[in-house]
């Protein structure tokens, strides 16, 4: 197995475990919590321009569009995103934060847009809110 095969592996065992833990938790958590989508988004990022360099900027677009598995996932992307944005939109208005701007990087980023929206809300939560800029 290569790398390209044990990483979605790695990845879903790692969300699952996220998902059981917070689940299970206050769902309270020490300052600094912005830091992990952060990471999150930093991270992403820089696996989406390793695939981008290597298989070209439009590379996924061929796989959502091959076959019905393939839509279902782009389908699935978009849903996801959706709900991110329906749940995070209204936080970040109560902070003074314009959503527009991290609502067309979502859309056109996915978790990366998403990941840091939700870094930069948690970050002006943490730091007393209404803050403007955004």
């Amino acid at each position: 197995m290569t790398w390209i095969n044990t990483a979605p592996v790695i990845a879903g065992v790692a969300t699952l475990l996220f998902a059981l833990a917070y689940s299970l938790s206050s769902g309270t958590a020490p300052k600094g919590k912005w830091m992990m989508p952060f990471f999150l988004s930093v991270l992403f990022l820089g696996f989406s321009v390793y695939a981008g360099l290597s298989e070209g900027a439009t590379g996924f677009w061929p796989e959502h569009i091959r076959h019905l598995w393939g839509n279902q996932i782009w389908f699935d992307l978009l849903l996801a995103a959706s709900v991110g944005l329906f749940l995070l939109v209204p936080k970040a208005k109560s902070l003074g934060i314009n959503p527009l701007p991290w609502a067309v990087l979502t859309v056109a980023t996915g978790s990366i847009g998403l990941l840091a929206f939700l870094a930069f809300v948690l970050w002006t939560q943490e730091h007393g809110g209404h803050n403007a800029a955004g």
